[in-house]
């Protein structure tokens, strides 16, 4: 079986390909780099999800997933959200966005937060379901580690007991928002006839 996915990102290309195996073939969607990219005008995971699957997958026999993910921070009222691939603006990088974040928590004590990812699976155009995973952490006041990508360096998560940038990324991926939300839809494909 085959199975698009509709990145260019690749932190997030390289995780997929960790957690989808065969029998499924996971391949990128045909000409996704010519095609515009899909507005994500959603307010929430779900939303922006749902908008790239059925904007890709138009046109596409196959099925498709997209997703979209982030960080939420309790005290930043779940900021940076879906905006935070652009938390600090339209062009920003990692490092842009983590020291937005340092500078928005500093001084705060609650510095609890999770990463969310919601994946939607869609044909030709039209959603056939969406699947969430998230897990908890939380922020440090500095950058720990050089692996992962995104808030990988600042977000700790207490059961490693270091931050998801200080482990390989197969360990990461035990626990990850990202395998989480993919090992429902591949649970779901397997026992559905949405194939």
């Amino acid at each position: 079986m085959i199975l698009y996915c509709a990145t260019t990102n690749p932190g997030k290309l390289r995780e997929f390909k960790r957690t989808i195996h065969p029998p499924i073939e996971l391949l990128v969607r045909p000409g996704l780099e010519s095609i515009p990219p899909s507005l994500e005008t959603g307010t929430t995971f779900e939303e922006n999800a749902r908008q790239k699957a059925v904007y890709y997958s138009a046109g596409l026999g196959d099925l498709l997933f997209a997703e979209d993910s982030g960080l939420e921070v309790d005290s930043l009222n779940g900021a940076p959200g879906v905006y935070s691939a652009r938390f600090a603006g339209p062009n920003s990088t990692d490092s842009d966005n983590n020291r937005l974040l340092l500078e928005r928590l500093k001084g705060s004590s609650n510095r609890a937060a999770r990463y969310v990812c919601c994946a939607a699976l869609a044909r030709n155009g039209q959603t056939i379901a969406v699947f969430r995973g998230e897990v908890a952490g939380r922020i440090l006041e500095e950058e720990r580690g050089a692996g992962g990508f995104g808030y990988d360096p600042m977000f700790f998560y207490e059961p490693f007991g270091c931050t998801f940038a200080e482990v390989p990324l197969d360990r990461k991926l035990e626990v990850s928002h990202r395998t989480a939300a993919l090992r429902a839809m591949l649970s779901y494909l397997e026992n559905t006839s949405a194939r």
